[in-house]
C-alpha cells in the first residue's frame, strides 16, 4: 500500500526537480541576452526621441515625481529624455519625452499602452502626439481626445510631470 502511494509522489518530485533545474539553467543562459536586448531597445527609443544626441547619461536626481522613472542627459547637451509610467483607462502606459535645454518639448512617444482600440489608443497617433513638439510647460493649445479623456488626460499629466522633473534636473545641474 505504501509503495502505491510513495512511488508516484517520488517520481513526480524527481520530474519537478529536473524540470526546475532545466528552467533555471535556461533562465541563467538567456538572462544576459534579454537584458542586452532591452538596453538596446531603450537606447534606440532615446535616440529616436532626441536624434541630435550623441549619447545618453543616466542622471541621479532626487525628488522626481513618481511618474518619472528615469532621466537621461544627452552627452552633447542637446536635451534631456524622461521615461514616464502612468495609468490610463486600459492600465499602465509607458511614455518617453525629450525636452530641450530651453524648456521646450522636442518630442513625445508612447512606448507601451493597453488603451481601448479606436479611442484611447489614439494617444499613439500623429494627430495627438504631434501637438507636443515645441510646447513649453504650459502645454497651451494641447487638446484632449474626445471620448478618450482618461487616456489623454493621463498622457498630458505625465508630460506635465516631465516638465516638473525638468525643473529639478536644471536645479541639480546648477
Amino acid at each position: 500500500m505504501k509503495k502505491d502511494f510513495v512511488l508516484p509522489i517520488a517520481v513526480l518530485m524527481a520530474i519537478c526537480l529536473v524540470i526546475s533545474a532545466a528552467l533555471a539553467l535556461t533562465n541563467s543562459a538567456t538572462e544576459p541576452k534579454i537584458a542586452a536586448d532591452a538596453a538596446a531597445r531603450a537606447e534606440a527609443a532615446r535616440t529616436a526621441i532626441l536624434p541630435d544626441a550623441d549619447g545618453f547619461e543616466l542622471m541621479d536626481v532626487s525628488g522626481l515625481p513618481v511618474i518619472v522613472t528615469e532621466v537621461y542627459r544627452s552627452t552633447n547637451d542637446v536635451g534631456f529624455v524622461f521615461m514616464l509610467t502612468t495609468n490610463g483607462y486600459g492600465g499602465e502606459m509607458d511614455l518617453i519625452c525629450a525636452i530641450a535645454p530651453d524648456g521646450t518639448l522636442v518630442a513625445t512617444k508612447t512606448l507601451v499602452q493597453a488603451e481601448t482600440k479606436g479611442l484611447g489608443s489614439k494617444i499613439t497617433e500623429a494627430p495627438f502626439e504631434s501637438q507636443f513638439p515645441g510646447q513649453d510647460a504650459s502645454l497651451s493649445g494641447v487638446d484632449m481626445i474626445s471620448g478618450a479623456t482618461i487616456s489623454s488626460k493621463a498622457y498630458i499629466g505625465a508630460i506635465e510631470e516631465a516638465f516638473a522633473a525638468f525643473e529639478l534636473v536644471k536645479e541639480a545641474q546648477s
